[in-house]
């Protein structure tokens, strides 16, 4: 729990009581490469946070996975649009490797929401910056090349080091194969 400690203290001030009632209410999960922790038609209950390791969110389509949104250690994340409205959700989200979380039921997080001011600032200011992220990525999607894309993951390393070709192509909507002659031009 030293890592998850270390990032809310980078984003609040928080005191030890109030710490110590959020961790209490924290289990940590150890998740397989491949493995599942959330399948399409599931209803999500939980957030996360990556301690180490990533995950990926993936739908099917016509018989073919289309990887949407990849993030690594030291990131929170959920599967918002299913956990707040309490729908089953489109996704999937995988393991891309071993993976550890820490993890917080929906009752907890609202409960904490709800009882430690601190904690509240906290979440807001980690789904304002994944709500940059996200648009950040839309824009890129849709106003840079591929190519240019392409660059702009490079400036994460583990996107190119530990994202196969086929989810790294899906993630910038492209085939394997234009990657391929984009990472062929790159070097």
């Amino acid at each position: 729990m030293e890592k998850f400690i270390i990032f809310i203290k980078s984003i609040v001030l928080i005191d030890d009581s109030d710490l110590q009632m959020i961790l209490s209410r924290c289990t940590i999960k150890k998740i397989a490469k491949g493995k599942l922790i959330l399948r399409k038609g599931q209803i999500a209950n939980q957030y996360f946070f990556i301690t180490s390791g990533g995950v990926r969110f993936f739908y099917e389509l016509n018989g073919q996975e289309n990887t949407t949104w990849v993030t690594f250690k030291n990131e929170f994340f959920t599967e918002i649009s299913s956990l707040n409205p309490q729908k089953p959700t489109r996704f999937n989200i995988e393991a891309i490797e071993d993976t550890e979380l820490v993890v917080i039921e929906k009752r907890d997080m609202d409960f904490l929401y709800g009882h430690i001011a601190s904690w509240e600032e906290f979440g807001r200011k980690i789904w304002e910056a994944m709500s940059v992220r996200m648009i950040d990525q839309i824009l890129n999607f849709q106003t840079l090349s591929a190519e240019q894309h392409y660059l702009e993951l490079m400036n994460n390393p583990e996107f190119v080091q530990k994202i196969p070709i086929k989810q790294l192509a899906a993630v910038l909507g492209i085939t394997p194969n234009a990657l391929s002659r984009i990472r062929k031009n790159v070097r």
